[in-house]
């Protein structure tokens, strides 16, 4: 399958919000049970990027977007502000062609260029083929924590899974790397 990557744009939210919610509805890479509209969708996305972090969309030859992906702060508090969390969902046709990888390479290449140290993933229901993708990226499981969400009418386990980016923790990091307005305390 052909598809190229993109920056995310607002024209872009009917595709996210409608590949959001099949996964709120069918998945269990998210625990929301209630698929967001597309005003929240829209907060959500103008949130990000305001903040200065890379969200984007990967589009078919026809420009349809096949997924998107984006990262994030992990936590609020300052002293976790060289760490970011990544997120990708994929249209149900998308998946299992290498768009997944590709969004999460590019995540990290972005990151890394703006300074940022660790990346995180937390995968919704410890999914195998999610845990393979991250780790076919330099993730590695850095822990399992059990039933901590029910969806679908059973518990679900969360996968931790870590990399470092640039320098890792091999340096001290480049203060002023994006915003402190996001974080407290």
């Amino acid at each position: 399958m052909t598809f190229t990557l993109r920056d995310a744009a607002v024209a872009d939210l009917p595709a996210i919000t409608e590949i959001y919610r099949e996964s709120v509805l069918n998945g269990v890479a998210t625990y929301e049970v209630t698929p967001p509209s597309e005003a929240e969708m829209m907060l959500r996305l103008t949130t990000i990027t305001g903040s200065g972090y890379p969200y984007l969309v990967a589009l078919d030859e026809s420009d349809a977007i096949l997924g998107y992906a984006y990262a994030s702060a992990f936590r609020t508090r300052t002293a976790y502000r060289f760490l970011v969390e990544d997120s990708i969902y994929l249209a149900p046709e998308a998946r299992g062609k290498g768009i997944g990888r590709a969004l999460l390479k590019e995540l990290v290449s972005r990151c890394t260029a703006l300074g940022f140290r660790q990346m995180v993933a937390v995968i919704g229901g410890a999914h195998p083929s999610s845990i393979a993708l991250h780790r076919a990226v330099g993730f590695e499981h850095q822990g399992l924590m059990k039933a901590t969400g029910f969806k679908h009418g059973r518990w679900l386990d969360t996968a931790i899974m870590q990399r470092p980016l640039g320098e890792g923790m091999e340096t001290p990091p480049t203060e002023g790397v994006y915003p402190d307005t996001l974080y407290q305390g």
